[in-house]
């Protein structure tokens, strides 16, 4: 992402938190960053005479719930969230970058090929029952993520075994498919009106891994709405365990 803002044309200022990836030459300048810590990023925008920000990446709701005492900066703005659901954060921070004359930016413009249109991305199809799963699927998935709860969920037979919360897609297909046994689909679909400035979802290579490892025969996305992360390595471990891989829409 930070490469294809350069290439756009962007200055590109990193706010790099523990974890991150080495962005190498795809950046104008780098600044360390904590979770906890928001008075420094907030002057460094000033400073940097930042125009527009690009989120990427994830943040673990586990770790900000368990993080050290806030800074005032934090603090302010968490208050002012409330509950730490994904729309109340969604409004603080586009607020707050707002009344500094930053526009928060759509992610997708930024991400090449990751995001497609519906298609068949492993050599196998699914076959009936696992549409039957996958449709089902879809229908449970949108309703979570209209609740800001999560955005994966695991079926089997029309039975859903475990939907997410903040433990992450790959913990979800782990669970769920440790209660369902083999067999079970895979399904990650966004809330109508998702707000892609602020996140857009992703299974890669451990989503493919952690399936297979569980007996999952399918798993599904929503098209033009879910990235396939690395893919080439992650239709590369669909196809090794007989994975049907697609992205669909929900209707389908």
């Amino acid at each position: 992402m930070a490469a294809e803002a350069r290439r756009q044309g962007w200055r590109v200022v990193a706010f790099a938190f523990a974890g991150s990836a080495d962005l190498g030459g795809a950046v104008d300048a780098m600044i360390p960053c904590r979770i906890d810590t928001m008075a420094p990023v907030l002057a460094a925008l000033d400073r940097e005479k930042v125009s527009g920000v690009l989120l990427s990446g994830k943040f673990w709701m586990g770790d900000l719930l368990a993080a050290r005492a806030p800074d005032a900066a934090h603090a302010n703005l968490a208050t002012r969230a409330g509950a730490l659901l994904d729309g109340n954060i969604t409004q603080v921070i586009v607020g707050a970058l707002n009344g500094m004359g930053i526009e928060l930016l759509d992610q997708r413009p930024f991400l090449g090929d990751w995001l497609g249109a519906a298609r068949l991305w492993s050599v196998r199809e699914p076959g009936e029952a696992e549409w039957r799963d996958i449709r089902r699927g879809f229908t449970v998935a949108r309703l979570n993520a209209e609740a800001s709860v999560g955005q994966t969920v695991v079926v089997k037979r029309g039975v859903v075994s475990a939907v997410e919360a903040i433990e992450g897609t790959t913990e979800t297909i782990r669970r769920g498919t440790a209660l369902s046994g083999s067999g079970a689909v895979v399904v990650k679909a966004v809330a109508r009106g998702h707000d892609f400035r602020f996140d857009t979802p992703a299974i890669g290579p451990d989503t493919l891994q952690a399936a297979a490892a569980g007996g999952a025969t399918a798993v599904a996305v929503q098209a033009r709405s879910v990235m396939i992360l690395d893919a080439e390595a992650t239709v590369r471990c669909a196809d090794a365990a007989g994975i049907a891989l697609v992205s669909a829409d929900d209707a389908d």
